[in-house]
Order: C-alpha cells, then structure tokens, then sequence
C-alpha cells in the first residue's frame, strides 16, 4: 500500500494541530482520544503494504487455492469430458436400429432374415440393411459361451442391422409392427431404453462433477476467510491507526481485496494450468493408444479423451471464479471484522 504511511501520518498531524474532526462527519467512524505521537509515528513508519502478499502465510494461501482450484477444474473437465462423450454415444447409438429374428418351428431361417431386410429396405429413412450370416451371430456369443462350441442344437437368434438416416428419421413403430405381422418371431429394437439409461446415467455423473465444483469453491472461500481475519488480527494495530487518522472501512477493504485478488489469481493460475496439463497429456496418451486393440477397446467403453475448446474454456472459467470467490470472500471478512471493532 505504497503512499499509505506518509499520507496518514499527515493526516495525524493535521488532526493534532486541528484539534479531533467532527465525529458527525459522513463516512467516518466515532474516534478515541488519538494515541501518542510517539505511538503514531512508529506504527505509521512501516513502510510495508498494509497486506504483505510475500510472507510464508501467503504462500502457503496461494498453495492451498492452487490444490483446490486444481480439483475444481479437474472435476469440471471430468463433467465436460462425460458431456461430450454422451452425447457422441447417443447420437451413434441413436442412428442404428437392429432386427431379431428368432428360429421358427417348421420355418426357413434364410427365408424370414431376407423377407425382414427387404422390408426394411423399402422403409424410407433406412439408409443401409445388413443382414448377419449365422457364422457372425454365433460369434456375437463367443464372449459369453467362449470358443469351440457347436450351436447347431441351439436356437440362435439372426440380426439385422439398421443404419438410420439422422436427417430424415424412418417410421420405426410402422415398421415394427409391419414385421410383427409379416415376418414370425421378429422384433425391432431401436435401443430407446439403452438411450434413456445412458442419458440418465451421463445426467447423474454431470451433476455430481458440478456439485464437487461448487463444494471446492465453497471450501476456498473458507481458507480465504479464515486467512483473512488472520491478516486483520496481525495488522490491527495499523488498521486502527488508520481509523484515528480518518481512513474509511470501504478503503481498507479495497487494499484487503486487491491483495487476495492478487493471490487467488496467481493460485488459481496454477491450479489451472496444472488441470489443463493433466488433460492435454492424457489426451495425447488417449491418441497415441488409439491404433492399438487395447486403445480401441478403451476408446469404445470411455470415447475419445477430448473435451475441445469448450472443455478448456470451462476449465479456466473454473480458475478464474475461484480467484473471484479469493477476492470476494476477503472483502466480505474484512468488512464484517471492522464492523466488529470497537
């Protein structure tokens, strides 16, 4: 707070000469008696800011709002991430639709799998019908009855896949009812409550992620209010000085929050960088596994580990609320504290 000291000690000197000013005065506090020159003059000769922003107590301020706006980012990139890659699995999975047909007594297979694909074909909105041979549906079931097995004994169910126009969606209840009645032992699946599930279950996760943003943030506002009355205690002798000398609680306050400002800035720079980081690597060690089976399979069962631009945008957004609910929280606790001083 360069200025601060000269500029109130010759306030102090005014009002000694002067006498006490009207205590009546608008914007100024009911004043004691002044203190000794003596007094006045060694508090007022520090020529430190009012809020040192170098001492070991503001490091470790900025530490604790770097680790916590580095969990709130992670959490809102981990929302953003699921987001995204919900909506990339509804969107694929909404644009396929698949037809079983299950064996009939007395009945040809060959002949009720083609009559269901011609049906489909002639269906406007189905872009492609790919009727599986049984060799493909037995494999469908090596994962879960393994390999080396003869399912000749077995009823095993034909598939037909759909590939569905998203720009001119087909009339899939027609349909599902036209196959009911013409083709035996058919059925249409249009995958809408797989969809919900996966909705519902993207939905929970987002909210959870917001809701660990939120209590993130929340809990760097108590550091910075406990800090900040901290700082007040260790600086009351001058902040009363400041108060004989005329000095109103809104310009205290500004100098309070100007300095955590500062300090939640820098922390939430850290903390955001370093969330940033964590997912610029790990979508690069997403990319670089992508060609591999082992990558493919985790690509299908997670998606792509990219949150674009939008993702990044959040992550700093992050960042930049906690280096605001820093300078927030401090001006609330300083106004609070000197509203409390005698």
């Amino acid at each position: 707070m360069p200025g601060t000291a000269n500029h109130a000690q010759h306030d102090a000197q005014d009002d000694a000469q002067q006498g006490a000013p009207d205590e009546a005065h608008a914007g100024h506090r009911p004043r004691r008696p002044l203190p000794g020159r003596a007094v006045i003059a060694r508090l007022l000769a520090r020529q430190t800011p009012l809020v040192p922003v170098d001492s070991a107590a503001a490091r470790a301020l900025v530490a604790v709002i770097a680790i916590l706006t580095f969990l709130a980012a992670l959490c809102a990139g981990a929302a953003e991430l699921v987001a995204t890659n919900s909506a990339q699995w509804r969107a694929a999975v909404g644009a396929e639709a698949t037809i079983q047909v299950r064996p009939q007594p007395r009945a040809d297979m060959e002949e009720l799998v083609d009559q269901a694909a011609r049906m489909a074909r002639d269906t406007p909105g189905i872009l492609a019908v790919e009727p599986f041979s049984l060799g493909q549906s037995e494999r469908l079931l090596e994962p879960w009855l393994g390999s080396g097995l003869d399912l000749a004994e077995l009823p095993v169910p034909r598939l037909i896949e759909l590939r569905l126009d998203p720009d001119r969606p087909p009339d899939l209840v027609s349909l599902r009812t036209q196959l009911r009645e013409a083709v035996p032992g058919a059925s249409l699946d249009d995958h809408a409550q797989w969809l919900a599930r996966l909705s519902n279950m993207a939905q929970t996760i987002v909210v959870m992620g917001i809701t660990l943003v939120l209590l993130v943030l929340i809990a760097t506002g108590l550091a910075v209010a406990f800090a900040t009355r901290g700082a007040m205690a260790g600086n009351r002798d001058i902040i009363e000085v400041l108060h004989y000398v005329g000095a109103h609680d809104a310009y205290i306050a500004r100098e309070f929050r100007r300095r955590f400002l500062r300090l939640g800035l820098e922390g939430g720079a850290i903390g955001g960088i370093a969330a940033i980081a964590i997912f610029v690597a790990l979508g690069w060690i997403s990319a670089s596994w992508r060609a591999s089976p082992a990558g493919d399979q985790l690509e299908a069962l997670f998606g792509a580990f990219e949150i674009g631009a939008r993702g990044y945008l959040v992550m700093a957004g992050t960042a930049l609320v906690a280096a605001l609910v820093t300078a927030g929280m401090s001006d609330l606790s300083v106004r609070r504290f000197l509203q409390r001083m005698p």
